[in-house]
């Protein structure tokens, strides 16, 4: 990922057993991870399990929140790809009880197609 990239608020794709080594405390015993993005010094990372938002906080980050949404709580999601002008991709994720979705914004290049199969195969 890009300095650029990070402060446009873009997400890209982040090596797997790196975040398997930074979140092993974190992880239930069995869960896989299956995909996760970065932007800046926060994440958000597929597992088999659930979907796991990471929030470093401060300017050390050192303080750190996991948010954890299992997939039942997602109602509905919506994936726009980059287009000729349009420089980013946009996922929204709806969950129940709330109004507003999350939305992650991912650069043109990123696989935004397998952010929506893998949300796909856990909500559908």
């Amino acid at each position: 990922m890009g300095f650029l990239d990070g402060l446009m608020g873009n997400a890209s794709k982040v090596d797997v057993e790196k975040l398997e080594k930074e979140l092993g405390e974190v992880l239930i015993e069995g869960e896989k991870i299956q995909s996760g993005y970065k932007v800046l010094r926060d994440s958000f990372i597929f597992t088999d399990k659930r979907l796991l938002l990471v929030d470093k906080q401060g300017m050390t980050g050192k303080k750190v929140e996991y948010h954890s949404i299992p997939y039942k709580s997602v109602t509905h999601f919506s994936v726009e790809t980059a287009g000729s002008f349009d420089l980013d991709s946009e996922l929204k994720i709806w969950l129940s009880g709330s109004h507003e979705p999350i939305g992650k914004l991912f650069k043109k290049d990123s696989p935004i197609e397998d952010v929506q199969k893998t949300l796909a195969e856990h909500v559908l």
